[in-house]
């Protein structure tokens, strides 16, 4: 059965041009592209994003950046998918995300770490719905996935 996660290609990840080599490593892997957009992130949905972190030293920082500049938000499918993403995405310290990962091949600060992605099942969906509306989402079939999922 498929999983739906959401990624954010964060401000960093636009300004210096990576989102098309990010979104090709899912692709390639052999992840869908369900949702996709460009959008300027409100200081009320980083807010909400990132309320776990409310109490920790770096919330104001993660909320400077997170509005500093446009992100993309991606919807990817697939069997595993959050599971696969985090590990295509690494480790969210720079230093330790694995060479070939997205962080450890572009990363080299701790904040803009380039890419966040859901990190459960339910943060997913949470994460989803925050983002995106139902009607952004879009079920369809790829020819070829008969060849990467059997």
């Amino acid at each position: 059965m498929a999983q739906r996660t959401l990624i954010i290609i964060k401000p960093d990840g636009v300004q210096r041009g990576l989102v098309g080599e990010i979104l090709g490593r899912f692709e390639q892997r052999g992840l869908k592209l369900v949702g996709l957009k460009l959008m300027s992130v409100t200081r009320s949905l980083a807010e909400t994003h990132y309320a776990v972190h409310r109490d920790k030293p770096f919330f104001a920082d993660l909320i400077e950046f997170i509005t500093a500049a446009p992100v993309v938000c991606a919807v990817i499918e697939g069997p595993e998918a959050i599971a696969i993403v985090r590990n295509l995405v690494g480790a969210t310290r720079f230093t330790e995300a694995e060479p070939g990962s997205i962080r450890g091949d572009y990363a080299l600060d701790l904040t803009m770490n380039l890419i966040h992605a859901s990190d459960a099942p339910d943060t997913a969906e949470k994460e989803v719905e925050l983002f995106f509306r139902p009607e952004e989402l879009i079920d369809y079939a790829r020819d070829g996935d008969r060849w990467v999922t059997g």
